[in-house]
């Protein structure tokens, strides 16, 4: 049944003013609440879509997106209560603004899994990260054969007992939070004396091999590119459309 669902949303119409398609999937066998926060200070375009939803078990939605869509990011949201006002109204990735985001400061509370897109007009960039820790798996795939970027373990489970959480009512670990936003250390913050690639290696940061090993097609520390498996491109001529699925 949700491969029908799946088929009959795909081709959703879109904007006018849109030249791209993101679809997001929920895999999950869950209601989740997708977000997306888009920095409209740097000069990109940003989506008409609205930037929170209700998505039901298997559920697809697609909306367009401007081909300048620049510092951008989509997640997911569980176990929300939106009669709680401020970002703690999920627990995990909530946001200000209640079921939609604020536009200005709704970026979403880690530990959240986040798909990250840049569209410079020469490639399309695009990652899963997992710098703010995870809370679903997720995959992004495309129609024009670029790679794919995914986290598709969930990390709750197996994560480190000092990361490990929040958790739900029947005490299941619905997040994995990154070291960084426990401990503030900066050499897995990248911040102060580390605040750059030379300075910040992706390599040495206690905790990094467990994400990495676990997901390594996924964006693990500031740094991560000289992993190789971190940040994607694609041609922005080959105009591909994204999907992101949500526990894949």
């Amino acid at each position: 049944m949700r491969f029908a669902v799946l088929a009959s949303l795909a081709f959703a119409a879109v904007s006018g003013v849109a030249t791209r398609q993101i679809t997001v999937y929920n895999a999950c066998p869950f209601t989740i609440w997708p977000a997306m926060y888009t920095n409209n200070h740097i000069g990109g375009g940003v989506p008409s879509q609205p930037t929170g939803w209700e998505a039901p078990a298997w559920s697809v939605k697609t909306f367009g997106v401007p081909e300048n869509w620049m510092s951008a990011r989509i997640w997911g949201r569980r176990n929300c209560d939106f009669s709680r006002p401020g970002p703690n109204n999920c627990l995990t990735g909530g946001c200000n603004g209640g079921l939609e985001c604020d536009r200005e400061s709704g970026t979403g509370v880690p530990p959240a899994t986040l798909a990250e897109f840049n569209f410079d007009g020469t490639n399309d960039w695009y990652d899963v990260s997992l710098v703010d820790g995870a809370n679903l798996p997720m995959r992004i795939t495309n129609t024009a054969g670029c790679p794919v970027a995914e986290c598709p373990v969930d990390l709750g489970p197996n994560c480190p007992p000092e990361l490990k959480g929040p958790f739900d009512a029947s005490g299941f670990p619905v997040g994995c939070k990154s070291y960084c936003k426990v401990t503030g250390d900066p050499a897995a913050c990248c911040t102060g004396s580390h605040s750059t690639a030379q300075t910040c290696p992706n390599t040495g940061v206690k905790y990094y091999s467990y994400f990495k090993t676990a997901c390594p097609n996924s964006y693990v520390h500031a740094y991560d590119e000289p992993s190789g498996r971190a940040l994607y491109t694609c041609p922005t001529g080959r105009r591909a459309d994204y999907t992101i699925t949500f526990c894949p």
